[in-house]
């Protein structure tokens, strides 16, 4: 079965097709990450035209790209929420009306669980149940994940999420946009010699990250860093330890089989080894195109939605501040 991804959550216009939720056969992805970052971050009105100027462009070369014609399509699969609503909207219209004129049907996407599906498409095999950290510009949650579509949070951000705090912390260091690369790239050249808070929320699977990004700002403001690249390094290595500890701690406690890292954050090299190398349990990163956002992990879970028979109807509505369990 191959099913047409629609991804608009955000600032990326998305298309991908994919086959029985594991094969890619096309991935086009048109990037905002230019015009953004001459503002410093996302500027949601300006998102949402650049998606109604790419999006039918972008789905046009990932059908080309998979060599599918619109009769071999079982179905589309299109991002819902969480997100934007203006961004949202433009790819559930384009979905919606797609399908009311080639006669498919059409299943509305969770983001987050989108992320996880990720998981799927680097040859992989997912064995239930898993712990799934999703780490994004938006987003820090850890669920358990006992089967498709059957999620249990464990925890999430109480408030900057992970990929915020390292456009902030890009910020206040003069790093420039989009932070997370900007800062692991500075990291590079330094050692995590300066000692910043960590928020360890005893008792709970939540995350916090403002406190870490203060802490910097304030030894910044105070003239206390002496080296931009060690004070870059000692907060990747701060978001990090809180990210890798909590995430260990869930497996064990649920006696999962594995660990699944997703999102936009799960890019960092740091994340990824560190996760690696401190885990009991097999880890499944996916390769880090797909963990930006992307059209391709969409179409993933879209295919076990279809699967599960989860169809919606043409009156299917975007849901900015979706939850995922």
């Amino acid at each position: 079965m191959k099913v047409l991804g629609i991804e608009t959550s955000c600032d990326e216009t998305a298309a991908a097709v994919v086959e029985d939720g594991v094969r890619i056969l096309s991935n086009r992805i048109a990037s905002q990450v230019e015009i953004h970052a001459r503002y410093g971050g996302i500027v949601p009105e300006v998102a949402s035209r650049q998606h109604m100027l790419a999006i039918i462009p972008i789905i046009s070369q990932a059908m080309a790209d998979s060599e599918t014609t619109w009769s071999e399509l079982g179905g589309i699969a299109v991002t819902v929420g969480p997100g934007l609503a203006g961004s949202l909207l433009v790819g559930v219209n384009a979905a919606k009306a797609i399908a009311s004129a080639r006669d498919l049907p059409v299943t509305g996407v969770n983001h987050l669980e989108g992320h996880i599906y990720a998981n799927w498409l680097s040859g992989q095999v997912v064995s239930f149940p898993v712990i799934c950290l999703i780490v994004s510009g938006g987003h820090s949650d850890l669920v358990l994940m006992r089967g498709h579509g059957d999620y249990v949070a464990l925890g999430r951000t109480r408030d900057d999420a992970a990929g915020e705090a390292f456009d902030k912390a890009a910020r206040v260091l003069g790093l420039g946009y989009p932070g997370g690369p900007a800062v692991q790239e500075a990291a590079a050249g330094g050692t995590a010699s300066i000692q910043l808070p960590r928020a360890w929320l005893r008792g709970t699977r939540d995350f916090s990250f403002s406190g870490v990004k203060t802490a910097l700002l304030r030894l910044v403001e105070g003239g206390r860093i002496s080296s931009v690249a060690d004070a870059a390094a000692s907060f990747q290595e701060a978001v990090v330890d809180v990210l890798v500890t909590k995430t260990v701690e869930a497996a064990k406690e649920y006696r999962v089989r594995q660990i699944l890292l997703s999102g936009g954050v799960a890019s960092n090299e740091l994340l990824r080894r560190r996760l690696v190398e401190g885990s009991p349990l097999p880890v499944l990163v996916p390769e880090p195109v797909l963990c930006t956002d992307n059209a391709a992990m969409v179409a993933a879970c879209g295919y076990f939605r279809f699967k599960a028979s989860k169809v919606d109807s043409l009156d299917l509505d975007v849901i900015p501040g979706l939850k995922l369990a």
